[in-house]
């Protein structure tokens, strides 16, 4: 299925998607941005639970779109959906 991500920095000069589905790979997903200051990547995935968050300018976000979160291995918050309610 394809999903497409977005995430509003309009100062940001990178925006990477990481998550579960890219093995947390920095060079993996870069989002590009559309030049109104929102950055986005459209990936094909498998049905399934998918955490991810986006790193911006070198600082973790989660995806203020999403309400669904839950705790990672450091004490922090991921974003997450599961492609199947979507």
């Amino acid at each position: 299925m394809r999903i497409t991500f977005s995430f509003e920095a309009a100062a940001a000069d990178e925006v990477i998607l990481m998550g579960d589905f890219n093995n947390w790979n920095p060079k993996k997903h870069p989002m590009q941005n559309n030049e109104n200051g929102i950055w986005s990547k459209t990936l094909v995935l498998s049905p399934g639970k998918y955490e991810y968050k986006f790193f911006v300018d070198g600082m973790w976000k989660k995806d203020p779109q999403n309400a669904k979160t839950c705790l990672n291995c450091f004490g922090t918050q991921n974003s997450v959906f599961n492609l199947e309610e979507i």
